[in-house]
């Protein structure tokens, strides 16, 4: 079938893995780019549990499309509720999203949405011939939620303890001078993906602006004295350093809460969020941008999450109904970005702990490799899609064996770096934030402008 490709051609760029060596924390830390200007966000959305691409972008080439029903049997679309929503490429090749997405396909034709086709977790460039010959390096536990989570988050094939989000806002928090405010947030738990080695990551739950309980007290001067003894008690060295460093984390929310108080104030958006839960983070997460102004901030990122993606049975309705709610949680939130002047300053993005055989194991899909993400923002080159589309062939050349496991064909260092580059990191940095880069010819997937 026809593979839509869309990289760049630039020169390999193995020497970036050597320049990493050279560049210390200190030097990590002041990176930032000065025609980086203005507030920019990138904010993920994460599909935990390994969502089904296969049945979120669908080909609708005849013979593709036809190749595709035939292996995918009862799960093919359409099926029931879950129909297609034909967009075309700037090429004109035809895909259809899962109609489970229909809230944002309107911004296909706007050039506000793009597909990056059968994106995972490399170690170096593989083919089906090393894959099977076991010639080249491969990550870690491949197949594993654990382990596929952590690298996709870390961007490391053998796990690590920061994320390569944390890692780009390390790079870029020069830009944010003397704010501060947290630059990398999590909505939904501890995230390894906002932790960096510079920047602290806050993780925050929707609506808690993270208020003391306890400190009302009648009179107000009662209240008063209340919150001067916490404070002094806070501020005591107790000379013991577990104290001393919870006492820090408490002083620290105290200050926070100053500032996420003013999330709960000012006009509702005028595109309502839907109530569910990743709803409620993306609303958040739009009232915490809100605030730039307020907080000082210049570059910040996010992560929000939705679960029950491993959808090994009853897959059909079920993954018509997550990809709804990622649809229209995605959808207010571009809204809410218009709305406040800065779409073209936020990236939302989708990642997963891996995609799914194309191949049905009953009524569900088994643990797959290769997966196809969602761009959205002002300053997507939308309306496309980039990378290389597999063949839906079971033992094709786009399979690790013989049930439609995808090889990759973009790595995750790829994609994020093409991310990572708009957010204004800069190459010296990029060899921190993605080691393994300077393995893959095109460091720009090029749909970022």
């Amino acid at each position: 079938m026809t593979h839509q490709h869309h990289f760049p051609q630039r020169s390999r760029r193995r020497f970036l893995l050597e320049a990493s060596a050279l560049l210390g924390a200190a030097g990590f830390g002041s990176t930032a780019q000065a025609q980086s200007t203005g507030y920019k966000a990138l904010v993920c959305v994460f599909m935990a549990g390994g969502n089904d691409g296969h049945n979120m972008v669908v080909p609708q080439s005849t013979a593709a499309f036809n190749a595709y029903r035939t292996i995918r049997g009862g799960l093919a679309l359409p099926n029931g509720d879950a129909t297609l929503t034909t967009v075309t490429t700037a090429g004109g090749v035809p895909y259809g999203l899962n109609s489970g997405l229909n809230a944002i396909a309107p911004l296909w034709a706007q050039g506000k949405l793009a597909v990056v086709a059968n994106v995972g977790m490399l170690a170096r460039p593989t083919t089906r011939a090393q894959y099977l010959a076991g010639s080249v390096p491969l990550p870690s536990n491949l197949f594993s939620h654990s382990d596929q989570i952590q690298q996709m988050q870390t961007g490391i094939t053998t796990g690590g303890g920061t994320g390569w989000a944390g890692r780009s806002a390390d790079a870029m928090n020069g830009l944010n001078g003397t704010s501060r405010f947290p630059a990398s947030i999590s909505m939904n738990g501890t995230a390894l993906f906002c932790a960096g080695n510079v920047v602290q990551s806050a993780s925050l739950i929707p609506d808690f602006d993270l208020g003391a309980d306890g400190m009302s007290a009648w009179p107000d001067s009662a209240a008063a004295a209340k919150r001067n003894a916490l404070n002094q008690i806070l501020q005591m060295d107790s000379g013991m350093a577990l104290v001393q460093s919870a006492n820090k984390v408490r002083q620290d929310a105290i200050e926070l809460n100053k500032l996420l108080a003013g999330t709960s104030g000012g006009a509702a958006f005028a595109t309502p969020f839907p109530g569910t839960p990743l709803g409620r983070q993306l609303q958040h997460v739009a009232k915490i941008i809100r605030l730039r102004a307020t907080t000082g901030i210049s570059r910040q990122v996010f992560f929000c999450s939705l679960g029950g993606f491993d959808t090994h049975s009853a897959q059909s309705w079920t993954h018509w109904d997550l990809l709804r709610n990622v649809g229209d949680a995605m959808a207010a939130f571009y809204a809410a970005t218009v709305e406040m002047g800065v779409a073209g300053g936020v990236t939302t993005f989708t990642e997963s702990d891996f995609g799914r055989t194309l191949q049905p194991s009953g009524s569900g899909t088994d643990h797959g490799w290769g997966n196809h993400l969602l761009v959205m923002g002002g300053s997507v080159r939308g309306g496309d899609l980039y990378g290389s589309f597999p063949t839906p062939a079971l033992g094709g050349p786009d399979d690790a064996g013989s049930r439609g496991v995808l090889i990759p064909s973009t790595s995750l260092d790829q994609f994020g770096a093409t991310l990572a580059k708009w957010f204004g990191v800069g190459p010296a940095a990029m060899a921190q934030v993605f080691p393994n880069l300077g393995y893959f010819p095109n460091a720009d997937v090029g749909f970022m402008s």
